[in-house]
């Protein structure tokens, strides 16, 4: 635990938090998490609920004399985005997460911090420890796996919640209340190949593309960032058409939804220094495209052993050229909402090697027949591929807006009294699980609130040390204005 970042205001907030980052907890991989939260529940004589798939419910009473509000279900997941830069040494089964403070942020030592959605977690156990806060009665829910496939809140069942108003501590800019959400769908191209022999006399090179700021595939989408797989692809494919050139293999990208950083390919060439050239001058190309975005893209080549196997030659050029032709990135706009990103993709992950190719695409969409659109095109421009299975799974569903919520006008009203201005009132493109709980528990009442969280899944994630006290002290105010019971 690093105690400065503990001993930082709200202290209850940071203590936890940094509690927390003691315990891998990676999506699919919340075990240690859970039964933390479990053991936190039972040692302080909450009512605690464990479900069969691992989310965690807890329920504290009404403060005196607030018996008569309607029930609150404060609401974060606990797993985080696992993405450390290629030379930290750091095992995210086993090793705590290493935060400290940096300037005005806590950020971590080259890896993600797991502000999203540690910050969220930290908060409900601190509301939950701390008597002299009024409210009413209060659930704390914690889900798993939100980051790949959000399957926590598609199992739980309802009937388990009591609360009719649900505050999701998930989103990532002070001063901006969400009440709306994208829906998502995974896409994944798979497809096996028998492996040529590599010629004789050819030279084996690795080749890097990384500096790259990545970030979320959902919030930071918009912002014109370079995807280390298209990069890659495009040095690969326009050297092929001036060069004998053979892929052997490639490994880009991690998660679906974090933007490809960094990609590597293993090659074989007839041409070391023509390759060595094309590749710097691809590198001067992409610095002027992104110089504003993306200005730390750097592209090396060095040399490495010789691969054992590699494409044939002509599955190579289609499997370039389908890279090159897949749609990633902003695709349209909201009609409804100025400014709001409504469907984009991002090709997430490339791993082609000794004989077997996944490619995989996370597509989200407001709009559900756009979402279905753009996934039926990634199926299109994989079928010219070839022989390959194209595979479209876990969609989920946006979450709709209710610009007429009584919670809304409440946070409202409590953000100009406090802060003396108004907050902004959104939807977001990033998923959100709210759409999904919003389907099994139909009527709840739904926001979407949190500190300020800058390049959330990858390593450069940071949190907003001021904005956490305002959070918290916003929090604090809704909790004791929730509406009357009917």
């Amino acid at each position: 635990m690093n105690k400065e970042v503990a001993n930082l205001e709200p202290k209850a907030i940071w203590t936890n938090f940094e509690k927390l980052n003691e315990i891998p907890r990676g999506s699919k991989k919340e075990s240690k998490a859970v039964a933390f939260i479990k053991k936190f529940g039972e040692d302080h004589g909450f009512y605690t609920y464990v479900d069969e798939v691992g989310n965690v419910i807890l329920r504290k009473p009404a403060s005196p004399g607030m018996e008569n509000r309607k029930g609150v279900i404060l609401q974060s997941h606990l797993d985080m985005v696992h993405q450390k830069n290629s030379d930290v040494d750091f095992n995210f089964d086993t090793d705590g997460i290493q935060s400290y403070i940096d300037g005005d942020w806590v950020t971590a030592k080259g890896t993600t911090l797991g502000g999203d959605n540690g910050i969220g977690v930290a908060t409900i156990l601190s509301v939950f420890t701390d008597d002299s806060i009024k409210h009413g009665p209060i659930e704390g829910l914690f889900t798993i796996d939100e980051e790949t496939g959000m399957t926590g809140a598609f199992a739980l069942k309802g009937g388990l919640l009591e609360g009719e108003i649900l505050l999701n501590l998930d989103s990532e800019d002070e001063g901006e209340l969400f009440i709306g959400c994208a829906g998502g769908i995974d896409n994944t191209v798979t497809f096996a190949y028998q492996t040529a022999k590599v010629p004789d006399n050819f030279t084996a090179l690795k080749v890097t593309v990384k500096g790259l700021k990545g970030g979320h595939s959902g919030c930071d989408i918009q912002l014109d960032r370079g995807n280390a797989n298209k990069l890659m692809n495009r040095i690969l494919l326009t050297a092929s058409s001036s060069m004998n050139i053979g892929i052997c293999k490639i490994d880009g990208g991690s998660l679906r939804n974090a933007i490809p950083r960094e990609s590597f390919a293993w090659i074989v060439v007839d041409n070391k220094d023509a390759f060595i050239q094309h590749a710097k001058e691809q590198e001067d190309i992409f610095k002027k495209e992104f110089h504003a975005s993306d200005p730390g893209i750097c592209v090396a080549v060095s040399d490495s052993e010789m691969p054992d196997n590699m494409l044939p030659a002509e599955l190579a050029v289609k499997l370039m050229l389908a890279i090159d032709a897949a749609p990633n990135g902003l695709y349209a706009m909201s009609q409804d909402m100025e400014g709001l990103v409504e469907t984009s993709t991002n090709l997430a992950r490339v791993l082609v090697e000794n004989g077997n190719g996944t490619i995989m695409f996370l597509t989200r969409s407001s709009v559900d027949s756009r979402k279905n659109d753009l996934s039926r095109i990634i199926n299109s421009v994989f079928s010219l591929f070839g022989n390959c299975k194209v595979e479209s799974k876990g969609s989920y569903p946006g979450w709709e807006p209710n610009p007429d919520s009584a919670i809304l006008k409440v946070m409202q009203k409590g953000y100009q009294d406090l802060f003396n201005q108004p907050p902004k009132v959104m939807a977001i493109h990033a998923g959100l699980e709210c759409g999904i709980l919003g389907r099994n528990y139909s009527g709840i009442d739904m926001i979407s609130f949190g500190p300020t969280i800058r390049n959330p899944h990858s390593p450069d994630e940071k949190v907003d040390i001021a904005t956490v006290q305002k959070f918290w002290k916003y929090l604090l105010y809704t909790l004791e204005n929730i509406p009357k019971k009917v």
